[in-house]
């Protein structure tokens, strides 16, 4: 595939700056019921009970996000596809499906990322971009985990290709529990996580400090630290923000102690915040050094075993 109608670099940089503020902007929506007084316990009980969804789900921010979808092609990207996935209960997911460049050496495999709880798939579109850069597979964003994988594998071009399956924040926990419910299928062959947490409910203090003591009201529990040393038989990469202000970092350096993975890496990230570590110096490096380990023909091997 011809790069001449691609943008430069620098523009892919300006890209991702872009997203990184537009997100964050979002982020500080998160952090607003953190200012809230201990004298309205009674109204943070309702709004976490009832309305947690909406919190831990804002489908509205940043504003305009279910309307306004940007499209690869904004980003210079050609060669892809815009997917409408049905699910058995009749709802319909979006996803785009991106190839890399044809027949080069990583072109058998295709990254599944899961977006944070903010914004569309069309806002993660220039890291999907610097993947194909960096490791030249194929990229897909998928808005709901196990259909989005189903898809993969049964699709003519993508059913005998190696997945590796990447999640930011709250997408770092449904991949957690995607890969574990799936390791033994062996189509599986890492999982890189970025700033996500141990769980919903030790990560309400941080979001919102008075709500501490009611942290049992949570339904939505997402329980990563309690899933993730289930994974034994998939590599994991965590690439930690630890300037992150919406998920503690030590959230992830204990997740890191938890896993039980064959192989697992750490990749601090010094000046990254919870939205802009993919801005830092070596992300992306890390990510490509990764993915070329795990599909290594030793890594094959001992994964047969």
């Amino acid at each position: 595939m011809s790069n001449s109608n691609q943008p430069p670099p620098s523009t892919f940089s300006s890209y991702l700056e872009q997203t990184a503020a537009l997100l964050s902007s979002a982020a500080s929506y998160m952090r607003l019921p953190a200012l809230a007084s201990t004298g309205i316990a009674a109204a943070l009980t309702s709004l976490l009970y009832f309305k947690q969804k909406a919190l831990i789900y804002p489908s509205h921010m940043p504003p305009n996000s279910r309307t306004d979808l940007p499209r690869p092609s904004q980003f210079g990207i050609r060669d892809f596809e815009e997917l409408v996935i049905p699910t058995d209960d009749g709802e319909k997911l979006s996803a785009f499906y991106i190839r890399g460049p044809r027949g080069g050496r990583n072109s058998n495999i295709t990254v599944l990322m899961f977006h944070g709880n903010a914004g569309n798939i069309g806002h993660r579109l220039p890291i999907a971009r610097m993947i194909i850069n960096y490791i030249g597979c194929n990229s897909g964003l998928a808005v709901d985990a196990q259909t989005g994988l189903n898809y993969l594998r049964e699709r003519a071009e993508t059913r005998s290709h190696r997945l590796i399956i990447y999640g930011q924040s709250l997408g770092g926990a449904v991949s957690i529990k995607l890969v574990a419910k799936n390791q033994d299928e062996g189509d599986i062959v890492g999982l890189i996580l970025e700033n996500t947490f141990l769980s919903m409910r030790k990560l309400i203090p941080s979001v919102i400090p008075p709500a501490k003591y009611l942290t049992l009201l949570c339904h939505q529990v997402w329980p990563s630290e309690s899933i993730l040393p289930s994974i034994k038989k998939v590599p994991v990469l965590f690439l930690s923000g630890l300037q992150d202000e919406i998920v503690p970092p030590n959230h992830m350096r204990q997740l890191y102690e938890v896993c039980n993975a064959p192989s697992k890496k750490w990749r601090p990230f010094p000046g990254g915040d919870h939205n802009s570590s993919v801005l830092e110096e070596g992300y992306f490096e890390a990510m490509a050094e990764f993915v070329a380990e795990v599909t290594s023909e030793d890594a094959k091997e001992k994964m047969r075993l």
